[in-house]
């Protein structure tokens, strides 16, 4: 026995450390979201550095702890993608050896047909979109035929925004399944997203009612192997929607923000459990990664830092820390697209070694295969465990 009973991953969604060297490859040159990061004077982060997050290999900005009391490493994505699902796929162990596919002029007009027709209403707009943009442009057209607001973004996507008075959110959900279904093969993006929104014209909001219909993953996750062994796998955020549900116990939402999505987690620990919580953060990518925002990033950073401080001290002698990331997104990058970045491995707990630099892995898998060895759940992955690296004797 090893002493671990819980362990907690939480996912900084885009929190990249620096370009990955076949970045060029992905439309990305110059790109490092952590940098960008510690350029804003909004940027306040002592719990991460006192984890090690500024002594990991590449990272040149920040100030770095003397005596770290986390293990940390750098990861790289194997998989050829760099989006959410691709991204927390690998981290629990599945490669994508092909990316999810993208649609930059629109989905092709024979897809659109069958989908009408299967739908029963008509698209509109059907190209790469703001959401917020989308729904000021196309609204009114929506609220005055029926159609329904099609689009996709920079990401493996299909999207489809009704307003929730014309379009109760469970015809929306029933809408998606149906494209979920349709949606296979070489058209298997990664997500199909619900993106009900309410109010008037020129004022329409989104409301906090999105759902993701995910692909299911394609092969093993620490999920599948907890689940096996009749442990907790409990996902807090769009967990659950990324796995399509697959061996999520439970799932808790997040409807407000990333502060929520914390207080989730900290209620989570009050619990007493053996296995899995998986915590996504969105924020950092949907809200300003995106948005090129650095300020407003650099500001949630800082939030979720306090609360990680609260979280550190409530830890149980048999709990473990994973945070990491899924992706880039560098709001101080061109364009509006993810980056293609390694991502930070910090992991603290009583039985973890400190002050342990493990540098640098060739896949973010290396954390499912870690997740699933500390419960002794095996899985098949290309991800190595670290636990014997990490484990103190």
């Amino acid at each position: 026995m090893n002493g671990i009973k819980r362990v907690f991953v939480i996912v900084l969604d885009s929190f990249g450390i620096g370009r990955e060297p076949d970045a060029e490859d992905f439309g990305d040159k110059v790109c490092n979201t952590l940098a960008s990061l510690a350029s804003s004077p909004k940027f306040h982060v002592p719990n991460l550095r006192k984890l090690g997050l500024f002594n990991i290999d590449g990272v040149s900005c920040g100030e770095r702890e003397p005596s770290p009391i986390g293990t940390f490493a750098r990861l790289r994505e194997l998989s050829r993608g760099k989006d959410t699902t691709i991204g927390h796929w690998e981290l629990a162990g599945i490669v994508s050896e092909q990316p999810m596919p993208t649609y930059p002029d629109g989905f092709p007009k024979e897809l659109v047909e069958k989908m009408e027709q299967a739908l029963g209403r008509k698209l509109i707009c059907n190209l790469p979109y703001s959401g917020t943009k989308v729904i000021h442009d196309y609204g009114q057209e929506h609220e005055k035929t029926g159609a329904l607001i099609a689009y996709t973004s920079a990401d493996s996507v299909f999207q489809i925004a009704a307003h929730e008075e014309h379009v109760p959110v469970e015809q929306l959900y029933g809408y998606c399944r149906t494209a979920r279904k349709l949606l296979q093969g070489k058209h298997g993006v990664g997500r199909v997203i619900a993106r009900p929104f309410a109010g008037s014209y020129p004022n329409y909001e989104r409301t906090p009612r999105r759902h993701d219909f995910s692909l299911d993953p394609t092969g093993d996750t620490m999920l599948d192997a907890l689940a096996r062994k009749g442990l907790a796998t409990i996902g807090v955020g769009k967990i659950s929607d990324i796995f399509a549900g697959r061996s999520v116990s439970r799932s808790l939402g997040v409807n407000e923000n990333d502060a929520d999505g914390m207080d989730k987690t900290l209620k989570v620990m009050e619990e007493d459990f053996t296995g899995l919580c998986f915590v996504n953060l969105v924020d950092f990518d949907m809200k300003f990664g995106h948005r090129r925002d650095i300020d407003g990033y650099a500001e949630n950073a800082s939030k979720v830092d306090v609360q990680l401080g609260e979280f550190m001290g409530k830890m149980r002698g048999d709990d473990v820390l994973m945070i990491t990331a899924d992706h880039g997104c560098d709001p101080g990058a061109a364009g509006t697209d993810h980056t293609r970045e390694y991502v930070p491995l910090l992991i603290y707990g009583k039985n973890i070694k400190e002050n342990l630099n493990l540098g640098t892995y060739p896949t973010f898998a290396m954390l499912g295969a870690t997740v699933s060895d500390i419960f002794d759940a095996p899985m098949t992955s290309k991800g190595e465990s670290l636990l014997p690296r990490i484990l103190k004797e």
